[in-house]
């Protein structure tokens, strides 16, 4: 059955790169994105050659097996096709691309996916990105090692672990089948797009509910607004929805519109390469498909930034604890140098410290019971004494003591007694 929806597909070069080494394809019920590696010229060559390839497969189909299994040969046979262009150009080896790609069958969507291009279902209002990364990064991500944000901006984020390579005459899709709702909008990307425009803005665009063309414009520009560094391809699918139109036209976009065998060199500055180093790194590869040897070096390298970073919070943290300790130890110092009259029980006594605690631990020791009764005290200085009565040494603290002994004598009326004056003797007494 032909897929009854409407979809658009678009591609740019972006602002910084001097040729586009993306492809796409939309059909009737073919949708593909390809984002190609291997330098200025293979990338080029090794997406297009995959869209052509795959473009054979938009046809109707009686079941989702058959589609699986069409889809699969079809990346096995682009592999084969990418070693031959490889040994009959020799520049051109360890050229690769990703591949993503949906076939419509019936209610069915058959997604076939390796490398990091993106895709996306925008359903229920809700965005959610169906296809996994293929990346280094997205590997540490999955062990936890690092945060999605973190990913975005990881020096190693163009590092592919699986792609349509000259490498593998094999290459592992992740396959799978999903259900299509009237109203769904699917989005196959490059990275030009996902790693410019967040999911955020990229749902925002959705629900403007407009047809796919408009919708792919509006996110052209947001990339370009964000700088485009790489180039920027996408194909948009709404599966009925507010715009249907039955889909029937092929659209290629990118390096696949290209005449095959013709090599279209890339734009060149009229100035020379001193004045425009960003010019002559946008030649430069955007992914890359490392050797077994290499992704063990970047994984030990991962390891020795994520001990050494460790090793940086221990430091910190340890430095901070022996500051706090420090701190802590002079302020107790100080507090050891103050003395205060106060009440313990019933009577009066000497402290030295401060009369505040930290939590169960109190900064005071008592080093005097005065023995002076608290119940002997006039009220105001009993009051006075609970309440504590700073004092500036132990010396002043004496005198303290000193001055609440004597009105406790005053208040008990004890006072010193008279020595007796002694009779002479031989004195008759009267």
């Amino acid at each position: 059955m032909v897929f009854e929806g409407s979809s658009a597909a678009i591609s740019h070069t972006g602002k910084v790169r001097s040729n586009n080494q993306d492809s796409g394809y939309s059909g009737a019920n073919l949708f593909v994105v390809a984002d190609g590696m291997g330098g200025h010229a293979g990338g080029d060559v090794a997406s297009s050659i995959a869209i052509h390839r795959i473009e054979g497969l938009d046809h109707a189909y009686e079941s989702t097996d058959d589609a699986q299994a069409e889809l699969q040969a079809a990346a096995t046979t682009a592999a084969a096709d990418l070693v031959r262009a490889s040994k009959d150009r020799p520049e051109l080896a360890g050229l690769g691309t990703t591949l993503s790609a949906i076939i419509m069958v019936d209610d069915y969507a058959v997604i076939g996916h390796i490398g990091d291009s993106r895709i996306y279902l925008f359903r229920d209002d809700e965005l959610t990105q169906i296809s996994a990364d293929h990346t280094f990064v997205q590997r540490l991500v999955d062990s936890g090692r690092i945060t999605p944000e973190e990913a975005r901006y990881h020096p190693r984020r163009s590092v592919l672990m699986r792609v349509l390579s000259d490498m593998d005459i094999d290459p592992e899709l992740d396959m799978f089948v999903m259900p299509t709702h009237p109203g769904d909008r699917w989005l196959i990307c490059s990275d030009g797009l996902s790693g410019v425009v967040d999911e955020l803005h990229i749902a925002k665009a959705m629900r403007l509910g407009l047809a796919p063309g408009r919708t792919s414009d509006i996110l052209l520009k947001q990339a370009l607004d964000g700088g485009a560094p790489d180039n920027v391809t996408m194909v948009l699918v709404d599966v009925g929805g507010a715009h249907p139109l039955s889909s029937g036209t092929p659209t290629v976009v990118g390096s696949a519109a290209n005449p095959q065998g013709v090599i279209v060199p890339a734009a060149r500055s009229t100035l020379t390469g001193w004045l425009h180093p960003v010019r002559q790194a946008a030649n430069e590869p955007t992914h890359f498909e490392p050797a077994a040897d290499y992704l063990e070096e970047l994984i030990e390298e991962d390891r020795r930034r994520s001990r050494r970073r460790r090793i940086g919070w221990i430091t910190a943290l340890v430095a901070a604890l022996a500051l706090l300790v420090g701190a802590g130890f002079i302020a107790y110092n100080w507090t050891q140098t103050r003395y205060f009259v106060g009440a313990d029980d019933d009577s009066v006594v000497i402290f030295r410290g401060v009369q505040q605690s930290i939590g169960p631990f109190t900064l005071s020791t008592e080093i005097e019971d005065t023995q002076i009764l608290l119940a002997d005290l006039p009220p105001y200085q009993r009051s006075a004494v609970e309440r504590t009565i700073n004092a500036r040494s132990l010396s002043d603290a004496e005198a303290i003591v000193n001055r609440l002994r004597a009105n406790a004598d005053e208040v008990t009326g004890e006072t010193p007694t008279p020595t007796p004056t002694p009779t002479p003797s031989g004195v008759p007494t009267p």
